[in-house]
């Protein structure tokens, strides 16, 4: 990996990434991230390469991609590959879209079990309960 100015030692590198060590390792094992060599008697440096990398790591994580759709998209990184970029963004819209669309249905589903909650009156069993016992509601919601 060629960096120009490789001078950062991992603990540096890892503060101007904004991540810790272990993060940096952890990369290296998923091989988001390659292992500069280590030179005989001496540490292994980092450069501001390095840093972008990681960087356009969490910034992806934040988005929602897992590190292998975020490797996926690492092999594109040259930016001449945008149609396929915008092919793995689309599939995590997507994903993200269903996923939504399960979360509107489950507070939906709570929003009226609670509203049941709480205007139950006497000895009558709990409609929370009673509802999660068979089971109907949690199928609704699409919970796993």
């Amino acid at each position: 990996m060629e960096n120009g100015s490789e001078s950062l030692t991992i603990g540096a590198f890892a503060k101007a990434a904004g991540v810790n060590v272990e993060t940096i390792r952890f990369y290296q094992r998923k091989g988001l991230l390659l292992e500069p060599e280590k030179p005989y008697g001496s540490i292994r440096r980092y450069g501001a390469t390095d840093v972008t990398r990681v960087r356009f790591v969490k910034s992806a994580q934040r988005l929602g991609f897992s590190l292998d759709e975020i490797a996926d998209l690492l092999k594109l990184e040259d930016g001449t590959h945008c149609g396929e970029a915008s092919s793995v963004a689309e599939h995590k819209l997507r994903d993200i879209q269903d996923k939504l669309a399960d979360l509107q249905r489950m507070e939906n589903v709570l929003t009226q079990l609670v509203c049941a909650c709480h205007s139950r009156r006497g000895n009558v069993s709990c409609p929370l309960i009673a509802s999660l016992q068979r089971g109907e509601e949690s199928r609704d919601a699409g919970a796993v």
